[in-house]
């Protein structure tokens, strides 16, 4: 997009993974670059990370969850652009999940993005136009064990998006789903961290074996960058798709949820598992 310069937009979680890559992109592109955090100490993070990648970027302490501090931070920047990246694993087996930890996750990853596009609507509105990138996952597509709320906060992600989408078309407002496979981030160490918690489970050794999967397959796994573009690009694209799914691994779990039959692969899940 040419006249992309001083166009203002948000990035949630920017202060690891694919929220920082995707808030360094977007300032390489010539936008007004800025990183949603937690904290003073993640936004500490955020610049130094982009002052070795040689760019400026803003940084805004705001929690997705707080509507209150939503409205302030969107009021003040009038943003272009919403990049929804925050998000938690809490991997955990439904069973083992308790209704505190599902409204947490549910208000972090599905509530609070579609808080924040609410809120931007107006001021893209006047502005004629807009984007909105919710960064969805595969899990947004297919379902797995022992991450049913996380797969639950990402296919509702999927659902209110294909409806905002048609609702502000003629805004010319564009709603894009990102979805990416595998990729180092952390919230790999949130899963481990939400696994600590469950001790005493019956599903331990399928807890057990998910983590030794994650462990041999990381090495593998992509560089978040390659997600920040594909980002960066439903931002500054004239016509950019609907989504836009990211990563080898991603599409092979398409494919492959869409040619196995569920019968099958729920016996796969539970050899693998031990369920």
């Amino acid at each position: 997009m040419s006249d992309a310069d001083g166009r203002i937009a948000l990035t949630t979680g920017a202060n690891s993974g694919i929220g920082l890559a995707t808030t360094i992109e977007l300032a390489s592109r010539g936008l007004r670059s800025v990183g949603g955090v937690r904290s003073a100490a993640k936004a500490r993070i955020v610049h130094a990370a982009s002052r070795k990648a040689g760019v400026e970027v803003e940084t805004v302490i705001l929690d997705v969850t707080d509507a209150q501090r939503c409205r302030a931070i969107v009021d003040d920047l009038q943003p272009y652009a919403i990049v929804n990246n925050a998000g938690v694993s809490n991997l955990g087996a439904v069973e083992d999940v308790t209704d505190d930890d599902a409204r947490t996750q549910l208000e972090l990853m599905l509530v609070g993005p579609m808080r924040l596009a609410r809120l931007a609507l107006p001021h893209m509105r006047v502005q004629g136009e807009g984007r909105i990138v919710n960064v969805s996952s595969i899990y947004g597509i297919t379902t797995t064990p022992l991450s049913g709320w996380y797969q639950a906060c990402k296919h509702g992600l999927e659902a209110v998006s294909d409806a905002l989408r048609v609702e502000v078309a003629r805004d010319g407002i564009k709603v894009i789903l990102v979805q990416p496979g595998s990729f180092d981030t952390g919230i790999w160490e949130d899963s481990r961290r939400s696994v600590r918690r469950r001790i005493g489970t019956r599903y331990a050794i399928a807890y057990e074996r998910t983590l030794d999967g994650v462990r041999l397959s990381r090495p593998l796994m992509g560089d978040p960058a390659t997600v920040a573009r594909a980002i960066a690009n439903a931002v500054t694209s004239r016509r950019p798709r609907n989504r836009v799914l990211v990563g080898y691994d991603a599409q092979l779990a398409r494919m492959y949820s869409t040619v196995v039959p569920e019968t099958v692969r729920d016996r796969v899940y539970r050899l693998t598992l031990g369920l």
